[in-house]
């Protein structure tokens, strides 16, 4: 299985949380199928499929004014790959697809994928979230085509303000947009409104008012933080603080039931014709019962939105991969999901930083810690950081032949014994890492461990590699170096009797210390590996 860590557009994140052999469903309900089951008893029913990264708006705390760097078309999925990947989510239990992107109406082919989707048996609801701007003329026509639910992103009800956050015209495109949704029956219209401090916390009684007035749900969004929104503490308004203050304008402001799988808390002010809710991502996560999972437009599939961790459909089907290979494939992803965020909402300030649009692109949720602010390389100043213990490990694997397995097993080279002229190296390579790796600092390391062991069976040398120290920063390239440069020193030795040699499987196994927090790799399977040491060589340094 592939592994791509990727991370998913600001647009995608905001829209995914403000909506929840091909076997087709007969109609009848479906049972929960075990592909779509994670290992905390969660059946995931729900899918959400972004169909582009493009999006017609310049949202401030999106994007830049320019624009981004957008994935070559061919890199994105087609119109019969997403009913492909929906034909198969479908039979495996899912009831609910939600498009999103980007913004889903600026694909010329939306029309279509809603009405492939809606001829799939078992499929009960088609939603889709956008940004409304061209609603007057789309909605008559996706209404035919089968679309069942509508989202629509707005996050202030000044023109002014829209043009200003968004660096466009259009709100009043959009507020008809809404008008012609409820006119045509859609019930209700939902609005997804991102609330943020100093900008449009002052028009939270203003969005109420909306319910009052029309069939709408509107649904305030805590503001969470991801690069490129300059996301700070100070700006997020939580649930608690909404709700008291629509309850000064409306004191019999009151909650409704919610459903098992609801992600927003239903509110209602007595006699509305509409209802509001509260999407508390950040203060009151809702990880328990998640049931959603994303595909993103190039084909990953996500099994949490706060995830770093992808698998590509896209690259499977492309490769020729049946029915049973991606619904392997999907249930795998989905077995490693995770209980919970890798931290609480309200807790994730500290993982995001702010990125430079010239270095990464815009759906990045970290910054590159060796690129600057004008995309140019620089060295980390660790001079403010604190002295601490810290180890890395590492492996690597070198396939051989029948024959160098054999020789090796012998000692029968004339380089002489390959397994520990390869420790040795990887040992020396670990303390001139610096040297090699323009950016790395001179560490002082404590140890360095580096063993190989030859595995007669996979025809492989498996070396792996443990360093420590006590310092500012980490040791995770020294340990990489080690093994990189062990492997190499291998491939030397015995590239005169064949060159048939595959060096792979470089990687990072785990860390520990650092702020950061320690790191395991749990997806990697050694087989049979034997991994203890042969002749195994510690080296104790003071000064390297």
């Amino acid at each position: 299985m592939m592994l791509r860590p990727k991370f998913s557009s600001l647009s995608m994140i905001y829209r995914n949380y403000g909506a929840g052999t091909q076997k087709f469903a007969t109609g009848a309900k479906k049972e929960p199928l075990p592909s779509l089951s994670d290992t905390f008893g969660r059946f995931h029913s729900y899918l959400r499929i972004s169909l582009t990264e493009r999006c017609n708006l310049r949202c401030q705390y999106c994007m830049p004014a320019e624009g981004v760097a957008l994935s070559p078309k061919s890199e994105l999925l087609t119109t019969e790959e997403i009913a492909r990947i929906a034909r198969l989510f479908v039979a495996n239990g899912v009831d609910k697809i939600r498009l999103t992107g980007g913004e889903p109406t600026v694909r010329r082919d939306l029309i279509d994928i809603i009405a492939s989707l809606k001829s799939i048996e078992g499929l009960e609801t088609v939603a889709m979230t956008t940004n409304g701007l061209v609603l007057t003329r789309q909605l008559v026509a996706l209404q035919r085509a089968g679309l069942d639910i509508i989202n629509v992103s707005l996050d202030t009800l000044s023109a002014d303000k829209f043009e200003r956050i968004t660096r466009r015209k259009g709100w009043d495109r959009v507020m008809m947009g809404i008008d012609l949704g409820v006119q045509l029956g859609f019930n209700p219209v939902k609005i997804n409104c991102v609330v943020m401090k100093g900008f449009n916390d002052n028009e939270i009684c203003d969005f109420v008012r909306l319910t009052e007035e029309k069939n709408v749900d509107v649904r305030f969004i805590e503001y969470m933080p991801f690069s490129g929104n300059k996301w700070e503490m100070e700006k997020m308004v939580s649930y608690k603080e909404m709700v008291e203050k629509i309850r000064k304008r409306w004191p019999d402001f009151h909650a409704l039931r919610n459903g098992p799988n609801d992600t927003s808390k239903a509110w209602k002010v007595p006699g509305a014709m509409g209802q509001v809710g509260f999407i508390t991502s950040m203060s009151e996560h809702f990880c328990g019962s998640c049931n959603r999972l994303r595909i993103t437009a190039d084909g990953n599939l996500k099994v949490c939105l706060f995830g770093n961790t992808e698998v590509s459909l896209r690259d499977a089907m492309r490769a020729g991969s049946s029915d049973d290979d991606l619904t392997a494939l999907i249930s795998a992803a989905v077995k490693r999901k995770k209980k919970q965020h890798a931290a609480e909402p309200r807790n994730l300030s500290h993982l995001f930083q702010r990125p430079s649009m010239n270095s990464v692109r815009f759906y990045s949720t970290r910054k590159l810690s060796h690129v600057d602010d004008d995309g140019k390389a620089k060295m980390v100043d660790v001079g403010g950081k604190r002295v601490s213990a810290r180890t890395a490990t590492a492996m690597a694997t070198v396939k051989l032949t029948f024959e160098l397995t054999k020789l090796i097993r012998e000692n029968g080279l004339k380089k002489g014994d390959v397994l520990s002229v390869a420790q040795l190296a990887g040992i020396v390579g670990a303390k001139r890492t610096s040297e090699l790796i323009p950016l790395c600092h001179n560490i002082v390391l404590n140890s360095i461990k580096v063993s190989a062991s030859l595995d007669e069976g996979g025809q492989c040398i498996v070396l792996n590699s443990v360093v420590s120290c006590d310092g500012k920063t980490g040791v995770e390239m020294e340990a990489l170096t080690a093994v990189s440069v062990a492997a190499l020193t291998v491939y030397d030795m015995c590239k005169a009797i064949s060159h048939d040699i595959t060096i792979s499987n470089i990687m990072l196994t785990g860390k520990t210390g650092g702020r950061s927090g320690d790191y395991k790799r749990e997806e990697i399977n050694l087989r049979s590996y034997d991994t203890s040491p042969i002749n195994t060589e510690q080296v104790t340094v003071g000064a390297v």
